[in-house]
């Protein structure tokens, strides 16, 4: 029997957290340590990329102008579409939910290495985590959150505070992750936790496979 990869499923970590609580510097930090990252929102623009069958049905579906002079989608005129039509933003997601799930379960059986991450912003609210193994929070309070995504995105604190109402509550987060990292402190202090929670994860995944 060959031992290739393509019989046996990686270990996955899903990686979730509002907007703004910092996930991406924490899946940088994972990346530094040789594990691969399966990000969700990336795959998310590449299934509607120029020449991909997302893209193409969009097109079909909205017409050329939903591109702009580039070939590419205009995401903003896409927003303007299904921002008040119920129906098309149904259509959209029932095209981009498979695409986007099918791309995101074929990347994290591909990756190798020691185990694989899954950031996902709505990592529970989309049923995401029912591919992972174990799953990690990364938490810091609301007032943090708003702060932190005003500076970045240069939005008024009442869109920031829009957004992660939208969100799961952080209480109910808490509640369902295995684990849970506070962000809202030095980042040493922040590594040296992640450091054991990395280690814990290998050990994991070895005794899984």
């Amino acid at each position: 029997m060959s031992n290739t990869q393509h019989h046996k499923n990686n270990w996955v970590l899903g990686l979730t957290g509002g907007i703004g609580c910092g996930k991406t510097a924490v899946s940088d930090m994972l990346a530094e340590l040789g594990i691969t990252i399966v990000d969700a929102d990336i795959i998310a623009r590449q299934v509607v990329e120029p020449g991909t069958d997302g893209l193409k049905a969009i097109i079909a579906h909205f017409g050329n102008d939903i591109l702009d002079e580039h070939g590419a989608l205009n995401r903003g005129e896409l927003r303007s579409r299904i921002f008040s039509n119920p129906e098309q933003k149904t259509w959209l997601n029932a095209l981009l939910h498979p695409l986007i799930r099918t791309k995101l379960l074929t990347d994290l059986k591909n990756a190798q290495s020691d185990y694989v991450v899954l950031v996902a912003p709505l990592l529970f609210e989309n049923g995401l985590d029912r591919y992972c193994n174990r799953t990690l929070l990364i938490d810091v309070p609301v007032e943090i959150q708003i702060t932190r995504t005003t500076k970045r995105d240069n939005i008024s604190s009442e869109q920031a505070k829009q957004i992660i109402d939208a969100q799961m509550s952080r209480e109910h987060k808490q509640q369902k992750a295995d684990d849970i990292l506070n962000n809202n402190r030095d980042l040493n202090d922040v590594k040296q936790d992640l450091l054991k929670l990395h280690n814990y994860y290998l050990q994991q995944a070895k005794s899984t496979i």
